[in-house]
């Protein structure tokens, strides 16, 4: 039986290196009112009415199915339902944008809907909930038109934007493991979520459902291996430097250690939610 996580709170499940990236991320002077400033309801108009234009809207008579999983998904997390878009695309992905908070929308490509089962597709809508229920989507939206807009002020701009955009991208790769945890807490099972990144990694419609969870996860213990050696340190972080998420298989092995913690039982046997949770590792979380 699905708990249900009345009262949830970002918080409670938000993974510490996503705190700590959101911090030093606030801490530029002026970044946050200046991104806010850079959009107003014209942009969010313009997505609104690019997806009606070019994407399917999900409801109860648009494919109620996927309005189901996103209606379930909502009701765990205890936040409200934003829209949900199937837009035909090749590239398996799925997004979020909430720019001021108003009019948050997830998208789903159609080739990653090929390549999941029900309950996967329902974790990618749990994921996509996350950025809304951390609030990521405002920040990831305006910060990337201020890297842009910094990429236009002659000379010292590039630096600007160069610095920026290495400090947005390394909080982008840490507000992905927060997201896995929301997948996680809805669809309340490790192997459904960690499927979803094996898929992601290689995943096919003539392969997917031949592809081994176990064997994927032996990947990890190669991956550590690399990062013995100096050289093999920084391989890794050349490699992950410029990325806009973690490596599939770390997230993974993240997910399968929550999984097993105290913290997340202890999220999935409360009724109601009333508590200040603090994350073993996170030193005591506060409200941003």
């Amino acid at each position: 039986m699905t708990v249900k996580l009345i009262g949830l709170k970002a918080d409670h499940f938000r993974h510490p290196l996503d705190y700590e990236a959101t911090t030093r991320l606030k801490q530029i002077p002026g970044l946050d009112l200046a991104m806010r400033g850079l959009l107003g309801s014209v942009a969010e108009d313009f997505f609104y009415l690019n997806n009606i234009a070019s994407s399917i809207l999900i409801g109860e008579k648009q494919l109620p199915d996927l309005h189901q999983l996103l209606l379930s998904a909502c009701e765990i997390l205890d936040i409200e339902t934003p829209q949900l878009y199937i837009q035909q695309n090749p590239v398996p992905n799925a997004y979020t944008l909430a720019i001021r908070g108003k009019k948050p929308f997830i998208v789903i490509h159609t080739s990653l809907l090929e390549i999941l089962t029900e309950n996967e597709i329902k974790a990618v809508i749990a994921h996509e909930l996350g950025h809304l229920k951390c609030e990521h989507g405002v920040y990831l939206s305006l910060a990337n038109i201020m890297v842009l807009a910094a990429g236009l002020i002659p000379s010292w701009g590039t630096l600007v934007a160069q610095s920026l955009q290495n400090q947005l991208l390394q909080w982008v790769r840490c507000a992905e493991f927060s997201c896995d945890r929301s997948a996680l807490l809805v669809v309340q099972d490790p192997k459904i979520v960690m499927s979803v990144l094996m898929k992601l990694t290689g995943g096919s419609p003539s392969i997917a459902n031949k592809l081994n969870l176990e064997a994927f996860m032996e990947q990890v213990k190669e991956y550590q291996n690399m990062g013995n050696t100096e050289i093999g340190r920084m391989l890794q972080e050349m490699q992950t430097q410029q990325l806009t998420h973690p490596i599939p298989i770390i997230r993974a092995k993240e997910i399968e250690n929550w999984s097993r913690s105290s913290k997340y039982y202890e999220l999935l046997k409360k009724d109601k939610i009333s508590y200040n949770s603090e994350d073993e590792n996170s030193g005591g979380w506060r409200n941003w």
